[in-house]
């Protein structure tokens, strides 16, 4: 079985992922890891020093090495991932378990705003912006996180709820 999470940052997919990895008893992959591990350089040294469209290339590689391996994983993908290339498609080829963890700006304002310092994509974005920074960045990749399979809206549901969610609508 090959379940696939999608949302954006700070939208649980991590923390759904793992939960769900073991009530499951099956693996559990992150995909910015997963990258880093190949690359030897984590996802922020990956952008300076070798660009954006660089670490595209590779995540779509790499997206796809896991996506067509033997094995069963969950795997949470990058907020951006679904939107590059056909990387969606490719998602959505490989497997019918495919969620997208739906928070409100609000709710992923409150679970942001305290980790800014470890998310370079908001880290330097005054806390009186990050609303507009967020309903922007979900507005351009709305479209792609609609086209799974699945939408979870998850604020204000424990993890153990969310896990029991996807746990009833796995294929």
């Amino acid at each position: 079985m090959k379940i696939v999470l999608v949302g954006y940052m700070g939208s649980g997919k991590s923390t759904i992922g793992k939960s769900l990895a073991n009530r499951l008893n099956i693996k559990f992959l992150d995909l910015d890891d997963y990258i880093e591990t190949k690359e030897g350089l984590d996802i922020s040294g990956l952008f300076q020093r070798k660009g954006e469209i660089y670490f595209r290339k590779k995540e779509n590689k790499y997206l796809e090495e896991i996506l067509n391996g033997p094995e069963d994983f969950i795997l949470s993908t990058g907020g951006g991932t679904p939107c590059y290339g056909k990387n969606m498609e490719t998602i959505l080829k490989a497997t019918p378990n495919v969620f997208y963890l739906k928070l409100t700006i609000g709710g992923l304002i409150d679970r942001l705003s305290p980790q800014k310092a470890h998310r370079p994509l908001i880290a330097n974005i005054p806390d009186e912006e990050l609303p507009e920074f967020i309903g922007k960045h979900l507005f351009e990749r709305n479209p792609y996180y609609a086209k799974a399979a699945h939408t979870l809206h998850t604020d204000g549901k424990s993890v153990g709820a969310i896990v029991n969610e996807i746990e009833k609508l796995l294929v």
